[in-house]
């Protein structure tokens, strides 16, 4: 199956940079380029994209609040979104999974770290760079957040409380940083299994993929960061 992408940055030049970097690639191809994030939004839809390279800032609608109306669309429930930009600093990183991106890339990574993230954002399957992630995750939350990112977690008591015992286990792993085979050894189960207790949390926690379960489980207070 091709990977559909959709290209979102105002500068006209790079965003030709990535399309023939990505047309390069027999397993995906661009569907479209947005300069602005409600052009992205509008081209996620007609295009039926299948992941969004985002650029955080953009005028007018920027990448966070497209990400936001795109994670809140239920006619996009499958677009993934992988945020890019030269400020990676905590905040950014923490502003972007919570607007529902699946992960976060700065614009000078490699051509192959790029392609890779566009397949394991359309996979589902895993957070991008998880260990380094949520290193910034913890490090930002550690110090306080900032109070209109600060999450009550008595918000997340009564979700968690639908969880079963093992899936709480589970989500303290990925919270860590673990992939699925990690988390089965770490845990004597099969990744099957793990992957089944990841999905299962994932719907009873409202959260679209991986890169969304690892914020709950900090903000939830589940886990703890380390300063």
């Amino acid at each position: 199956m091709t990977i559909r992408v959709l290209l979102a940055d105002d500068q006209a030049l790079l965003r030709s940079a990535f399309r023939v970097l990505v047309d390069s690639e027999a397993d995906m191809e661009v569907v479209g380029e947005a300069a602005d994030g409600a052009q992205a939004v509008a081209l996620a839809r007609s295009e039926a994209a299948d992941v969004v390279l985002m650029d955080i800032r953009m005028p007018g609608t920027d990448g966070l609040a497209a990400t936001r109306m795109i994670s809140a669309d239920p006619e996009l429930a499958g677009v993934r979104v992988v945020m890019l930009t030269t400020f990676e600093v905590d905040e950014y990183v923490v502003q972007s999974l919570r607007a529902g991106a699946s992960g976060f890339l700065g614009k000078g990574a490699e051509p192959d770290e790029l392609l890779n993230a566009i397949r394991i954002a359309a996979a589902g399957e895993a957070l991008l760079s998880p260990v380094a992630t949520k290193g910034l995750i913890a490090r930002f939350l550690a110090q306080g957040g900032s109070s209109d990112l600060a999450a009550d977690p008595e918000l997340y008591a009564e979700r968690l409380a639908a969880l079963t015992v093992r899936e709480r286990e589970v989500l303290v792993q990925v919270g860590g940083g673990h992939s699925n085979d990690e988390i089965a050894e770490r845990l004597s189960v099969s990744p099957l299994t793990v992957k089944t207790h990841v999905n299962r949390a994932m719907a009873k926690l409202g959260a679209r993929d991986r890169a969304q379960l690892v914020v709950i489980a900090y903000e939830s207070g589940l886990v703890h960061p380390r300063a």
